[in-house]
């Protein structure tokens, strides 16, 4: 059996330089409405390629927070999103870039770019002042969207140092 690695760690340190956002042509951008948790669910599945629980990885506030879980859709069907996640330390500096996805058929098309910095704009506007992440090594079209958008890589195992150096190799990150 294979080794569990550890998850990848990214922050942006400031979001002041943020380029505007702008939904894709022919997409609406919206917030999380009542009912969506099973709208998130499937989308997440399809982009994780596995099950994951809303009130596991969003819990049952939402209706708190639901400017928070961003939707991007096409017509009424979500097909990206991210979600702009406070932690409770409480401090600007410790926001939480959590569960970006965009299904498989529309990747390419720069949606997770937008859901990712629409997130990043909701972060901002609620005061905070820069933002983590955690993504996976295989996650290359998600890396190289957080490198672009300034995302750096934290090192907080001994594994990190070598995974990265591969990470940015392929295809000249």
């Amino acid at each position: 059996m294979g080794q569990v690695l550890s998850k990848l760690i990214m922050k942006k340190e400031i979001l002041s330089d943020l380029p505007e956002f702008h939904c894709p042509i022919g997409y609406r951008f919206r917030h999380f409405q009542v009912g969506d948790e099973r709208n998130w669910e499937e989308l997440i599945r399809h982009s994780f390629t596995r099950e994951v629980k809303f009130v596991d990885k969003i819990g049952d506030p939402v209706p708190c927070y639901s400017d928070r879980v961003l939707f991007i859709c096409r017509g009424e069907q979500p097909v990206a999103t991210a979600t702009a996640w406070e932690t409770s330390s409480g401090s600007n500096n410790d926001w939480y870039l959590h569960m970006v996805g965009v299904l498989p058929e529309y990747s390419g098309k720069g949606l997770g770019f937008a859901a990712t910095l629409a997130a990043l704009h909701k972060i901002r506007e609620a005061g905070g002042e820069a933002a983590y992440l955690e993504t996976d090594d295989f996650r290359l079209p998600a890396i190289r969207i957080y490198l672009k958008l300034g995302f750096q890589p934290v090192y907080i195992d001994d594994s990190h140092p070598g995974r990265w150096k591969q990470i940015l190799q392929q295809d000249r990150m």
